[in-house]
């Protein structure tokens, strides 16, 4: 047994060490330890030339308070107008495409590059007294901007403003939108979603914006005395007093450097580590809830009056939608119908779903629910619930404030929307969890109260982007349950899009499925299972698939060779033959008797689906195939991979499906 000591240890007589650190070439370190002397040596300098008896009475002299004071009000007014202008700018630059949005972004940045003294004189030239708008502001509204404390207030704006934009943008372009298309498919708007969603979501790049800006306008001086002057009360701020004191007070001037210093640095740590503010969910305090104590905890979860059941909508809402663009295709459904849209990765699906809620410009939806044409409504006023695969929980929410944010959304008072929000937690044995955070929750508990969410909003129609695909196979089981129980009530229509076969059998009535954005097969589950048109459907549903032209003795398969059948069709027809694994008999020497189609081929990989094997065999003389056996089977015959075998389907097995 090997024994540690600290962070190493031996194994097999080789010492081992864990977190090694790497040491840096020296050509690379000495430049990089002389960077950080030459930006520590003028620090120092302060710090050792700094009279520290002096200190107090230097900082609490008459010119240097009146100075910190206006230096204070105007860094506060210029953060007030940063926010004020620069979040809806950088909302804008993040989630806005439009022409000159690299000029517009050039803009922002050109402050932080452009010598202050300049932007001075650019302040005067635009807002100055003979500048472009300074007489109008003085003559309409009396407004003198230069040798004025707002003068100040404008060039700390200007030089300031930037590092928000920046911060900000960056934190809004970590922002997944699927948040905010969630909101607005609760019924949000737009505004309501900045502020309800956005913003509380980007707090941390809008809080290290905010500080940096406060901190470059209360040290801002070259802007301030070229376009505002240096008038003491008026608009000397505290670094213009430090250029006064230095030439009669150096002493002086260092103490209040020193200031400045400790107000930047404190900034700066405050900050690290959040200098873009990126979102990110915040880790809970508490250990995640297992998923297997949902149903125990369900059972004593504690239910509040009138929680027992939630409000139903009496409503029944057919669907017809007529989608153009990338998609082309009709959907008609009646109330109550689940249709399942499956297809390979780039068939449309997503697109489908966002056309329906008017989210992409790929594809276009006429959409009437009901009665009701709702075709040019913005998404928020359409009733069309989305649950997106990861949720799209908001985690600075609680499980019940997710809940009801449709409903508080579509003004209903917060204490009725809280009550029914319960209600459907209740329903989706998950209200224990109400006052949790989603990092506070497991998979599946998350996609229960992503459900509730969605359902508590109302819909008219219900759309679900692979909900299940990111649970276990156990809690997948269980949540396809709850969901199939309240699918059964639901007046709207529900389109579920999924790679599971199990799902889209067990789940729907219909299952819609997708080439090209276009509908191939619309049909039950039953009869898309017995004869799917498409060879990915027929694999997602473990069936052999191979494409071919009819001939007279059967199949001519586009991969190369021929399939003797039982049932021909047409001569030149196209078709897809259905072969199901378990008709696929396996020998390790060429077969005799009846099988018609017999091929030689090689085993290229063996899984387990349940209690049997299934075993992919190539050949040269057809495509891939697919045969399903037991393990004892495959013990008897020897079956490995690389092992030689030989296939053999009979005519009577092979399903044709005309295309």
């Amino acid at each position: 047994m090997s024994r540690l000591r600290g962070r190493a240890g031996t194994r097999s007589g080789i010492r081992v060490r864990t977190g090694a650190r790497t040491r840096p070439p020296l050509a690379l370190a000495l430049p990089a330890l002389l960077a950080v002397a030459f930006l520590l040596l003028p620090l120092i300098g302060i710090l050792v030339r700094t009279q520290w008896g002096q200190l107090g009475s230097h900082l609490t002299s008459p010119g240097v308070v009146e100075a910190l004071k206006l230096s204070l009000l105007v860094s506060l007014w210029a953060l007030a107008l940063s926010l004020l202008l620069g979040v809806p700018l950088a909302w804008l630059l993040a989630r806005v495409e439009f022409k000159g949005k690299a000029l517009v972004r050039s803009l922002v940045l050109l402050p932080m590059v452009l010598p202050p003294t300049v932007g001075g004189v650019a302040l005067l030239l635009g807002f100055g007294r003979r500048g472009l708008l300074g007489p109008w502001l003085e003559g309409t509204f009396g407004i003198t901007l230069p040798f004025h404390t707002s003068g100040a207030v404008v060039a700390a704006t200007f030089v300031a403003m930037p590092f928000l934009v920046i911060s900000l943008e960056g934190a809004l372009g970590g922002l997944k939108q699927s948040y905010e298309e969630t909101a607005a498919s609760l019924g949000a708007s737009p505004v309501r979603v900045f502020f309800t969603v956005t913003l509380p979501m980007v707090a941390p790049g809008l809080i290290a914006g905010a500080a940096l800006t406060w901190a470059r306008a209360l040290g801002e001086f070259g802007a301030t005395i070229t376009f505002a002057g240096n008038l003491p009360g008026t608009t000397q701020t505290l670094p213009l007093q430090v250029y006064l004191l230095l030439q009669d007070k150096p002493e002086a001037a260092t103490s209040v450097s020193l200031l400045l210093l400790a107000i930047a640095m404190g900034v700066l740590i405050a900050l690290r580590g959040r200098w873009t503010g990126t979102p990110v969910a915040r880790e809970a305090a508490s250990t995640p809830v297992p998923e297997e104590t949902l149903t125990s905890d369900a059972g004593t979860a504690v239910t509040h009056a009138g929680d027992a059941a939630p409000p139903h909508d009496s409503g029944r809402w057919p669907l017809h939608a007529t989608v153009t663009g990338f998609n082309e295709l009709t959907l008609d459904a009646e109330p109550g119908t689940t249709i399942a849209v499956v297809g390979e990765n780039g068939a449309g699906k997503t697109t489908l779903l966002r056309a329906l809620l008017g989210l992409t410009p790929r594809a276009h939806a006429e959409l009437r629910l009901g009665d009701d044409e709702v075709t040019d409504l913005p998404p928020h006023r359409r009733q069309v619930a989305w649950v997106p695969q990861d949720g799209a929980l908001f985690p600075h929410l609680t499980a019940v404030a997710n809940t009801a944010y449709g409903l508080r959304a579509r003004g209903v008072p917060r204490a009725r929307a809280r009550r029914e929000a319960r209600a459907w937690l209740n329903r989706l044995d998950v209200q224990h969890l109400a006052d949790r955070k989603p990092a506070q929750l497991s998979g599946g508990q998350a996609q229960r109260v992503a459900l509730a969410r969605a359902l508590a909003a109302r819909p008219r129609l219900l759309l679900l982007d692979e909900p299940l695909a990111a649970l276990d196979q156990t809690t997948r089981a269980r949540v396809r349950h709850t969901l199939r129980t309240h699918l059964a009530g639901f007046g709207g229509v529900c389109l579920i899009v999924t790679h599971d076969p199990v799902e889209a059998v067990s789940l729907a009535d219909r299952v819609l499925v997708l080439a090209d954005g276009r509908a191939l097969q619309d049909a039950p589950p039953a009869e898309v299972t017995r004869h799917p048109r498409s060879p990915w459907v027929a694999r997602m549903l473990g069936r052999n698939a191979w494409p071919g032209t009819a001939s007279a003795d059967g199949l001519a398969l586009a991969a190369g060779g021929r399939l003797v059948v039982a049932e021909t069709l047409p001569e030149g027809a196209k078709a897809l033959a259905i072969i199901a694994p378990e008709a696929v008999s396996v020998h390790r020497d060429r077969p005799g008797g009846s099988p018609r189609n017999v091929w030689p081929g090689t085993v290229r990989e063996i899984t387990a689906v349940g209690s049997r094997l299934r075993v992919l065999i190539a050949s040269a003389k057809v495509p891939d195939l697919v045969a399903e056996i037991t393990p004892d089977a495959a013990a008897e015959l020897g079956i490995v991979e690389g092992a030689a075998v030989w296939t053999s389907v009979k005519a009577t097995e092979v399903t044709l499906v005309r295309l």
